[in-house]
């Protein structure tokens, strides 16, 4: 993979895309407008791209303490930070001002409010507070929404829906993701809670609760009419089995119960998008 591409984290950027498509499909009235659709996922892919390599920066020295992340190009050394920093800030830069000018003025602020909220507040909180995965859990919510807005959609209850749903979902996913490399992340200085937590027992309790919390919240898109009965009972059993496996958590905070946490995670967010694209009512 070519470096630069690589420090891009292409996997991420590829699920920010994912999940501005979708906002801006939800967001659509009538007939989808290509061109914009398409500047908007390349303003986003850019932003989203500049962010996690202006994270790479700033994180170069936790991730030459990390087994899984002294392979990355700053601590590998086959980059340097010189040049990591012109890439970073020159993609971020032209896809702030793609968006602002072929898209619309509040999508490109959203855009940059994603951007310095992830690399200037979520990034240096990792080694300070584990609070850090809620403030990491914004930036991570913002892009569906600019997706929303970006196809002429307001910032109003069904955004926040969209916005919370992502919120949410996030969290259980990060958990146990943290509680799977939590001796890396010790040895990396980040303060997680699965570092604090050595019995697992906080860990998988929280990771419930904002499960069990994204149900509810997850079934607003049809309460205020954005998609209908087939979003619903899919959006409801897919909570009540993200719920379940948080649950397994609860009971024993082991390593394959929370492989299983983070494994129905990356399949229910796709699922869930699905089901809005399938079922969006038309205005």
């Amino acid at each position: 993979m070519p470096v630069f591409l690589e420090l891009t984290k292409p996997r991420i950027t590829q699920l920010v895309l994912l999940t501005a498509a979708a906002g801006f499909y939800a967001g659509s009235r009538g007939r989808v407008d290509l061109w914009v659709f398409a500047y908007t996922m390349l303003g986003t892919a850019l932003v989203a791209g500049g962010t996690n390599a202006l994270n790479q920066l700033r994180e170069r020295d936790v991730d030459s303490r990390m087994r899984r992340t002294q392979g990355r190009p700053l601590p590998s050394g086959r980059l340097s930070p010189h040049a990591a920093g012109w890439f970073a800030g020159t993609i971020s830069v032209l896809g702030i001002a793609l968006l602002a000018v072929a898209v619309n003025l509040l999508t490109a602020a959203l855009a940059a409010l994603t951007l310095t909220s992830y690399v200037f507040l979520y990034t240096p909180l990792k080694r300070r507070s584990s609070l850090n995965t809620l403030i990491g859990a914004v930036p991570g919510a913002l892009p569906i929404v600019g997706g929303w807005t970006a196809a002429g959609g307001r910032l109003d209850v069904a955004a926040a829906s969209l916005f919370w749903i992502l919120f949410l979902w996030q969290l259980p996913h990060f958990l146990a993701l943290a509680w799977i490399y939590r001796e890396d992340y010790a040895r990396g200085g980040l303060a997680m809670l699965a570092v604090e937590d050595p019995t697992g027992r906080r860990t998988g309790r929280m990771a419930l609760l904002y499960a069990l919390a994204l149900v509810p919240v997850s079934l607003i898109p049809s309460l205020v009419g954005i998609t209908g009965t087939l979003y619903f009972f899919g959006a409801l059993a897919l909570g009540a089995i993200y719920a379940l496996a948080g649950a397994g958590m609860t009971l024993a905070a082991t390593a394959q119960r929370a492989w299983w946490v983070f494994l129905v995670s990356i399949v229910y967010l796709p699922a869930l998008l699905i089901l809005v694209v399938l079922d969006k009512v038309t205005a």
